[in-house]
């Protein structure tokens, strides 16, 4: 097992130093990982991104594009033949077309190729003629970037996580009565495995379902091909101290650890051994509606994520990919065009606050982060409306349930985000103070002009960030 791990290694070792001769000497790469917590827009966020980075009109923040540097691009058959393609031809038909509608969101990894035909700056501007940089997009679910975080956990680590948080939760009620009534150190029973496995995974889809963000483990949510099997059996039991040989509690233990060495470790190992940047989407709104406990668990969720990705001698893609190591994560807040655009810079505070408090949780330093307010289609316009003699902000929309146009005024989010994360950090049930709305609005109708991708907010500023500097 050591021999083979060592080999492992080794082996990516030997095939980064390659990619890294191959991409100096010919093609730049840039390998892009995408991912999204709980409804974050993830789909919508690649179709978008690759739509305006092929039709550039609206990329003004895209140092490349703004300079006229970019000369074009175009999709290519992605590296990775054992990768199912992302479909983008789909997807961009569901948002652009005469009846458009949100695309179906991807329950699986995929991968995309654009390459871009882009001339060199500075002192080389005159010596070299286009080169070619290809933006590999690799795009998996945000359940399975949560599952990292587990390979430093014992069972009874994370078994004591997860019942403190389900403590508070009215939806983990039923989970906690089943578990009231077990022995966890009684005789193994694959019957009442099988039970408590099926309603721990009910309660996982009602805590997402309500804005909660840690909902491990992931393949619990997406199970595939792994559904019904041992390594999707088991749940968190309330246990302290070694467990006895033959017990319920042995072999939820065990079935623990399969999953992170047969599921979690793979798909790192596989999936995450090239990428560099990584954008992970936050419904932070979502989260804020939901009330102070989910926005809590956001808080947590950001912190895990940060945790697992921080390079030194102790972390785990470090030791998973052979030195290999993320070097710009963005966390970027999604459907900003809920709200007026007055109310972004608050928006983008509290995703700032977030950031900066899970940074200090994670003990991270080494890449860089950045936190971002976005929306990859805007799917609102604004107005001004007068209630109650005072003018209030509002963005107007096709609704998605009904298909009616209407105008909403969500609530105004709080300059200082400390008015938010202090109850949310000291477990409060509800905000004091405020109510914070969520609307659910359809795409518009568009009529796009040549040149230009979809309409948005900031998405070039997030391309900038994570790509700007590699173009």
């Amino acid at each position: 097992m050591v021999i083979t791990t060592l080999a492992d290694s080794l082996t990516r070792q030997v095939e980064a130093v390659g990619d890294a001769i191959s991409e100096t000497l010919f093609e730049p790469v840039i390998r892009l990982g995408v991912t999204g917590l709980a409804r974050s827009g993830k789909t919508v966020f690649i179709t978008s991104l690759i739509a305006n980075l092929m039709d550039r009109g609206r990329m003004p923040q895209l140092v490349a594009a703004a300079d006229g540097r970019i000369e074009a691009a175009y999709l290519q058959p992605q590296p990775d033949d054992t990768v199912p393609r992302f479909d983008f031809e789909s997807h961009l038909a569901a948002l652009t077309g005469p009846d458009p509608h949100w695309p179906e969101s991807t329950r699986t990894i995929s991968e995309l190729r654009l390459s871009l035909r882009v001339r060199p700056t500075g002192l080389l501007s005159g010596l070299q003629g286009p080169r070619t940089v290809h933006l590999d997009i690799v795009d998996y679910p945000g359940e399975w970037l949560l599952d990292l975080g587990l390979l430093e956990k014992s069972y009874a680590d994370w078994s004591r996580d997860m019942l403190d948080r389900l403590a508070v939760r009215d939806s983990a009620r039923t989970y906690l009565d089943r578990i009231g009534a077990v022995e966890p150190e009684a005789a193994h029973d694959e019957v009442v495995a099988q039970d408590l496995a099926r309603a721990y995974t009910d309660y996982l889809h009602q805590a997402r379902a309500e804005g909660y963000s840690d909902c491990t483990p992931g393949r619990f949510l997406l199970p595939g091909d792994l559904a019904g099997s041992p390594v999707l059996t088991f749940a968190p039991l309330p246990v302290d101290g070694a467990s006895k040989r033959g017990s319920l509690h042995r072999e939820m233990e065990r079935r623990f650890e399969a999953y992170k060495s047969r599921v979690v470790k793979p798909f790192f190992r596989d999936h995450f051994a090239r990428i560099d940047r990584q954008v992970v989407l936050v419904d932070a709104l979502g989260a804020i509606h939901s009330g102070p406990r989910a926005l809590e668990d956001l808080r947590l969720a950001m912190g895990d994520i940060l945790g697992a990705f921080r390079p030194g001698r102790a972390a785990l893609l470090t030791r998973l990919l052979g030195g290999k190591r993320v070097e710009k994560i963005l966390f970027a807040a999604t459907k900003s065009d809920h709200l007026h655009h007055s109310q972004h810079a608050r928006l983008t505070a509290i995703m700032e606050a977030l950031l900066r408090e899970a940074r200090d949780r994670a003990d991270f330093a080494g890449a860089d982060t950045q936190a971002m307010a976005i929306a990859a289609l805007r799917a609102t316009t604004e107005e001004t409306l007068t209630h109650d003699g005072r003018q209030v902000d509002c963005v107007r929309g096709r609704l998605l349930e009904t298909g009616k146009q209407a105008a909403f005024y969500p609530g105004a989010l709080p300059e200082d985000p400390a008015r938010l994360l202090s109850p949310a950090r000291k477990g409060a049930g509800a905000w004091l103070d405020a109510e914070y709305e969520v609307m659910k609005f359809a795409p518009a109708a568009l009529n796009l002009k040549p040149g230009e991708g979809p309409p948005h907010i900031r998405l070039d500023r997030a391309a900038q960030f994570l790509i700007g500097d590699r173009l």
